[in-house]
């Protein structure tokens, strides 16, 4: 899934195909049974904050990413996944260098690897590299001022998921935009912080939560609390009937999976930013 308007980077292009080959090559490994590989890629500003977490510097970033829905990593595997010989595979079917080459070769160029994993949940390893300007820096000035620089708002999102991997993700689309993320894996401790007096501007809910609250009755609830919140549904085909099958009351939206990072940006700014 490619954005529209990429920016550009100075990298080696040779060495990028076989960053990108040995991340397709590790996403096979991880699916036995078979599965999905997902290549996305998409702008990225990232500011202070969002650079502490990435171990980054402020800036604007292209990032390639490379999911699947495998087997995932143990926080102790990923701890050690870019160390040289380090592998999980059985003897003679890996050698342990492939990620630690990609994490060199971004590294080099300025960039940074991250991974996001859960085991039985899948795994996104994305790569962020450095923007390169085509022209003098500030003949585009201008244009990213308008069009890219993320907003500058104390504005707060709350995103409900069961899936830690969805979570963290989500959180570093928001941080990109300038929004504040807080996090909850299930209605009943969403609804606990919404019964606070903590500010928040918008509820982004999967559907299919755990824990005998989905995200259709946490919604409810929450408007009984605060009725002005609005909602963004992030749902699967087969999930559409709990939310009312498209029926939804005003300040209420549906985003159908899959989607882009960047489609679910645009969709995030939007409803944070109309004034109805």
């Amino acid at each position: 899934m490619t954005s529209v308007g990429l920016w550009s980077t100075f990298i080696d292009a040779p060495q990028l195909e076989n960053a990108l080959l040995n991340l397709c090559i590790n996403a096979r490994d991880a699916m036995p049974r078979g599965g999905r590989i997902t290549i996305e890629t998409a702008n990225r500003w990232i500011d202070e904050r969002g650079s502490q977490s990435r171990d980054l510097t402020p800036g604007q970033y292209l990032s390639l990413c490379v999911s699947d829905t495998g087997t995932g990593m143990s926080p102790e595997v990923i701890n050690r996944a870019f160390d040289p010989f380090f592998t999980t595979k059985p003897l003679g079917q890996g050698t342990g260098l492939g990620l630690s080459m990609v994490y060199g070769f971004v590294r080099q160029s300025g960039g940074q690897v991250r991974i996001y994993s859960e085991p039985e949940q899948g795994t996104t390893m994305c790569l962020y590299l450095p923007r390169h300007y085509l022209g003098a820096p500030e003949e585009v000035e201008a244009v990213e001022t308008c069009e890219s620089a993320p907003a500058q708002t104390e504005r707060t999102v709350m995103i409900v998921d069961d899936e830690p991997t969805i979570r963290m993700l989500v959180a570093e689309v928001l941080e990109d935009q300038g929004y504040i993320p807080i996090e909850a894996g299930e209605g009943a401790s969403a609804l606990k912080m919404l019964e606070s007096d903590m500010r928040i501007d918008l509820l982004v809910t999967d559907v299919g939560l755990p824990g005998g609250m989905n995200g259709r009755q946490l919604a409810d609830a929450a408007r009984i609390i605060r009725p002005d919140l609005k909602v963004l549904f992030i749902t699967g085909y087969a999930e559409n009937a709990i939310i009312g099958n498209g029926h939804l009351d005003p300040g209420m939206w549906v985003l159908t999976k899959p989607f882009t990072m960047d489609a679910f940006a645009s969709r995030i700014y939007e409803m944070i930013e109309r004034k109805d």
